[in-house]
C-alpha cells in the first residue's frame, strides 16, 4: 500500500464513491522517547512504562518504554491530513468522535507508525452536514498487529 500525499479535493459525490475503495495510508513516523516524554508532560501521565526507560526495560514485558495509547490516537489527525482527501465546498471539517476504538498492541519507543484509512460510510446527518465513518488503523512497521483499530467519525459542514 502506498502513501497518498497528493490528491485533488473531491466534491461530495466523488467523496462518497470512496466507500469500499482500497485504504489510503499516510507516511511512517518514528516515535521517539522525546515525543513520548512531551506527551507525558502535556497530559500529566508520567507512568513509568512511558517515561522511565530503565525501569520499563527491567519490569515490563515490552523490553522498554511504550507510547501512550492516547498519544497513538492523537496522531490520527496528522495522518489523516496526508491520507484523507478534503471535501470541496465544505466550510469546515470537524472531529465527530469514535464509534469504537481499541488499543491492540503497544507502540515501542523508536518504532515507526502510520495511519491507514478506509471510508466505511458517508451519511447525511441533516441538510448541509455529512458524517463520514472511517475505518482506521495505526500500523506498527514490522508488526502483525496494529497499535490501534477503530471507526472514526468526521463531520463536514457545508
Amino acid at each position: 500500500m502506498k502513501a497518498n500525499h497528493e490528491f485533488p479535493e473531491l466534491d461530495l459525490a466523488q467523496y462518497g464513491r470512496l466507500v469500499g475503495q482500497p485504504p489510503r495510508a499516510s507516511s511512517w513516523i518514528r516515535i521517539r522517547q522525546t515525543d513520548i516524554d512531551t506527551f507525558a508532560d502535556l497530559t500529566r501521565d508520567r507512568y513509568f512504562l512511558h517515561v522511565d526507560p530503565d525501569r520499563a526495560r527491567a519490569e515490563s514485558p515490552f523490553g522498554g518504554t511504550i507510547a501512550h495509547g492516547f498519544h497513538t490516537m492523537s496522531l490520527l489527525s496528522a495522518f489523516a491530513h496526508e491520507a484523507v482527501p478534503v471535501v470541496r465546498g465544505a466550510r469546515m471539517g470537524l472531529n465527530f468522535g469514535f464509534n469504537r476504538v481499541r488499543f491492540v498492541a503497544p507502540v515501542p519507543v523508536d518504532s515507526r507508525v502510520r495511519g491507514v484509512f478506509a471510508l466505511a460510510s458517508l451519511t447525511e446527518r441533516k441538510p448541509g452536514e455529512w458524517v463520514a465513518a472511517w475505518s482506521v488503523t495505526v500500523e506498527i512497521e514490522g508488526s502483525d498487529k496494529p497499535a490501534l483499530a477503530g471507526e472514526w467519525l468526521t463531520l463536514s459542514i457545508f
